[in-house]
């Protein structure tokens, strides 16, 4: 394969026999579906994983870079899992900062894939285009931390990436992810959880970038095209460095924003406006806990704010104090203790678990304590209980064990499934879809459960990004959202960071693609590989059973007004629906074969 920027090289880790198959990359996949989340998710199809369980050794569980990883290109340091998620059944990609992607590209690899269930623990050792399975036994029952910080001892710091799982992977959590050494998360969808039950638990990655990263395909176009990204980052409003807001305030920056639009669901989202938002907002962090702002591999932005409480019982340092986990853990939960919200930040970190989802959990019990549902006392606010509870959660002791399953199997369990704020069994992140129409039929559409990155139309309703649009209109969504959903599609399979969105278009990524791996893209060929990647998520998940019925939303969105500056609003989600269909051209949620083959899908069974 003659194409730039990848290494033509990936490791198939059987973790039964522990054989490791090495294999060069498939040009005419590369070509269709890029890499990462893309190139992933045509893995889990060509295998038929939609008829695995998740917790299953049939389960599949990978780790793929894209073809600007580890090079110059700006905002090119994510790291792509991809899974069928035990949380929601659907196929589902989770991603990572820091440099472990770089490292895994300047190792060699483009990916490693892992089949099959290891007898013990073990983690892969990765180094000079080569993988060896080793004995994790003795770092089986330790922290995250615990786990990257002796491997790190054995091997170095120098050059030295490790990924890892914690107890919440190791107990099934549903909702456990991967940490690595920079306390980047993969938190979303349980990817930990798949690689708990395989007795994975960490990944250990040696790689140097001198002399180790990618060359571009049209050397002559290179630096014209890393320039061009540069350039608009340095004039995005949000991404412009040390002044734009996500590079001063972090996400966190949104806090106060959507309150203030009446979009910031507060007390499991019987409310959309909490009136003391304003004492975990990015800028109360920044003046009172920020103590660093660091970044990922080649990244001016630095959106990630590391905090730190010096006293008091909630002593702790931690990184990062990101919106949707001081939504998720405060105003979500009835809570402004910014104090008690990263030290529980920081057991996530450690354990391995997801903010969003930790907060979802705590907000249904909270609920259904207060309606009389649950006898286990958690009240709004209780943030002593909440902490105590996650020792539980991890250790699946008692209630903890009920709140491992995910809200909505919780909810199910306490006898009102109505409680969870959930799509597909994943809890919505941190914009109500009353106050923003869009966002709301993006949860709903989302192939891997309510998702905000899946298509973030919050940029142009809220952000004017790239136009402004009313967050009330409905008419029109389907289309801006599918155009969202096509665009994050392809950076999600480059990987590019998300927040580049913000600053650059399908005609600048095209311009990196291009001189990076020598194939000559527009932006509209952009759009189209995109939409090819989410044609195929959704034929995975139409394939594990999964249609237009499981495209909705709770019924408190769709039937109880949202207050503050959204007031009386509802999602108006059937609504978007029918013209997302149509735009999809989808028969109500079931990519069609005319689809499939308009998009070139080719697949290893008849559709």
């Amino acid at each position: 394969m003659q194409l730039g920027g990848y290494r033509n090289h990936e490791a198939w880790v059987n973790l039964t026999d522990g054989k490791i198959e090495y294999r060069k990359l498939n040009e005419a996949d590369v070509k269709k579906y890029v890499g990462a989340r893309g190139l992933g998710v045509k893995y889990m199809v060509d295998n038929q994983v939609y008829n695995a369980e998740p917790f299953s050794p049939d389960n599949i569980l990978a780790v793929m870079t894209g073809p600007l990883t580890g090079t110059r290109i700006h905002m090119s340091g994510r790291l792509c899992t991809v899974t069928r998620s035990p949380l929601t059944g659907t196929v589902t990609d989770s991603h990572l900062g820091g440099w472990t992607a770089a490292r895994l590209k300047w190792a060699g690899f483009d990916n490693l894939i892992f089949t099959g269930k290891s007898e013990n623990p073990v983690y892969l050792y990765v180094e000079d285009g080569k993988a060896e399975l080793r004995d994790a036994s003795n770092l089986w029952g330790k922290t995250t931390r615990e786990t990257i910080n002796a491997l790190q001892e054995l091997y170095g710091k120098k050059d030295t990436s490790v990924m890892a799982i914690g107890q919440g992977g190791e107990k099934l959590v549903r909702y456990a992810g991967w940490m690595n050494e920079d306390d980047r998360a993969a938190g979303r969808g349980g990817t930990g959880a798949v690689a708990g039950s395989k007795n994975l638990k960490a990944i250990v990655i040696k790689g140097s970038q001198r002399g180790n990263m990618p060359e571009p395909a049209l050397p002559e176009k290179y630096p014209a095209a890393i320039k061009a990204g540069l350039t608009a980052i340095n004039e995005g409003a949000l991404t412009a460095p040390n002044k734009g807001g996500l590079s001063v305030y972090g996400t966190n920056v949104l806090m106060n924003i959507m309150n203030e639009v009446g979009a910031l669901p507060y007390k499991n989202s019987q409310e959309t406006y909490f009136e003391e938002a304003d004492l975990i907002s990015g800028e109360a962090i920044r003046d009172e806990l920020l103590v660093a702002e660091p970044t990922c591999h080649a990244c001016p932005v630095a959106c990630k704010k590391e905090v730190e409480v010096k006293e008091g019982k909630y002593q702790t340092r931690t990184e990062s104090y990101e919106y949707e986990s001081a939504w998720a853990l405060g105003a979500n939960c009835g809570t402004s203790n910014k104090e008690a919200i990263a030290y529980l930040i920081n057991q996530c970190n450690d354990y391995g678990i997801d903010t969003i989802e930790l907060g979802h959990i705590f907000s249904v019990a909270m609920e259904a304590y207060e309606k009389g549902l649950i006898e286990d006392k958690i009240e709004w606010g209780d943030v002593d209980t909440m902490i105590a509870w996650v020792d539980k959660i991890i250790s699946r002791d008692g209630i903890g064990d009920i709140l491992a399953e995910g809200p909505g199997r919780a909810a199910a369990q306490f006898g009102n499934a109505d409680l969870a704020m959930v799509v597909k069994n994943q809890a919505i992140p941190a914009y109500d879809p009353r106050g923003v129409q869009g966002i709301g039929l993006a949860y709903a559409t989302s192939n891997r459960g309510a998702c905000h990155l899946r298509g973030y139309t919050i940029a142009a309703e809220i952000a004017g990004i790239p136009e402004a649009v009313d967050r009330f209109q409905v008419e029109g969504k389907g289309a801006l959202l599918k155009i969202f959903q096509d665009l994050h599609a392809f950076s999600d399979s480059l990987d590019l960071c998300k927040f580049s969105s913000f600053s650059e278009n399908a005609d600048l990524y095209a311009q990196q693609y291009s001189a990076v791996v020598g194939i000559e893209l527009t932006g509209d060929d952009i759009l189209r590989i995109g939409e090819r990647v989410y044609n195929i998520e959704r034929y995975f998940n139409n394939q594990a059973g999964f249609d237009g019925k499981d495209d909705t939303l709770p019924q408190r969105f769709l039937t109880e007004p949202a207050t503050g500056n959204s007031a009386g609003a509802v999602s108006h989600l059937a609504e978007m629906l029918k013209e997302y269909n149509e735009v999809r051209g989808w028969n109500d949620g079931v990519v069609t074969p005319e689809k499939l083959k308009e998009l070139e899908i080719e697949l290893s069974v008849e559709a």
